[in-house]
C-alpha cells in the first residue's frame, strides 16, 4: 500500500495535519449532532473493524497509524475498505490521538454508517427475546446491556424515548463490539406503546421502585 492518492472514496491518503478537513469530520463524530447529520459513528480497534466488516456493516473510512504499515491484518482490512468504496487514511500518532481523544489509542479506527432496525420488523418469532429500555441515559450502562444481550443470545434491543445514543463513542466502547452483532431499534414512547398493542409475544416489565423481588 505504498500509493498515496487524494481523499476520494475507494482510495488511500496519508494525513499528518490536525487541520485536515477529513480529520475534522471524523473528530466531529464525538458530538451527537454530527453523528446524526452524517448518520455515521466511530469504532476503535482492529478486531472490532474486522468483525463489523464480516457482519456486513458499511465502512466509510478506515484510519490506521503509520506503525500499522506492513501489518498483514491492517493491510487486509485496508484492502477490504478500498474494495467496498471506503477511504483509507494513514495518519500520524498525533492525529490518531486527536481523533480518539486517548493518549494510547488503538492502531485502527473505523467510521461506519449507522444502522437501526425498524420497529415494525421486531417480531416475536421462535422464542426470540427483545430487551426494551426506557430512557436510559448513561452510555456505559447502555453499552453493558447491549453486550449482555449479545452474550445471552437475545435477539436485540429497543430504545424507547429519550435514550442515550447507541452510537456514541462511549457506548460503542462499552459494547466491546456487540454493537455490530445486536440489532437496535428506537421509538418514541407513543410509537412503542402502539407497537406493543399488536405484539403477540409476552411482555414482562421491571421497575426500580417496586418492592417485590421475584428472584
Amino acid at each position: 500500500m505504498n500509493e498515496r492518492h487524494a481523499g476520494a472514496p475507494g482510495q488511500v491518503k496519508e494525513v499528518t495535519s490536525l487541520a485536515n478537513p477529513l480529520v475534522k469530520d471524523i473528530k466531529a463524530l464525538a458530538q451527537k449532532k454530527f453523528r446524526d447529520q452524517q448518520s455515521a459513528f466511530m469504532a476503535e480497534g482492529l478486531k472490532l473493524v474486522i468483525d463489523a466488516l464480516d457482519l456486513g456493516w458499511q465502512i466509510r473510512t478506515l484510519v490506521f497509524a503509520k506503525a500499522g504499515r506492513g501489518n498483514a491484518a491492517v493491510e487486509k482490512v485496508a484492502a477490504r475498505t478500498v474494495a467496498a468504496g471506503g477511504m483509507v487514511l494513514e495518519v500520524s500518532e498525533k492525529v490518531l490521538v486527536a481523533i480518539t481523544r486517548r493518549d494510547n489509542p488503538q492502531m485502527v479506527v473505523g467510521v461506519f454508517s449507522q444502522k437501526f432496525l425498524a420497529l415494525k420488523d421486531v417480531r416475536a418469532d421462535n422464542g426470540d427475546v427483545w430487551v426494551a429500555l426506557d430512557r436510559v441515559r448513561d452510555p456505559g450502562n447502555l453499552g453493558t446491556v447491549i453486550r449482555t444481550v449479545d452474550a445471552v443470545g437475545a435477539k436485540g434491543v429497543i430504545l424507547v424515548g429519550d435514550t442515550t445514543d447507541p452510537f456514541s463513542v462511549e457506548t460503542v466502547r462499552a459494547t466491546m463490539g456487540s454493537i455490530f452483532a445486536v440489532p437496535v431499534a428506537k421509538a418514541t414512547t407513543e410509537a412503542f406503546l402502539a407497537w406493543r398493542g399488536g405484539f403477540s409475544g409476552l411482555a414482562a416489565g421491571t421497575h426500580l421502585k417496586l418492592a417485590v423481588d421475584y428472584r
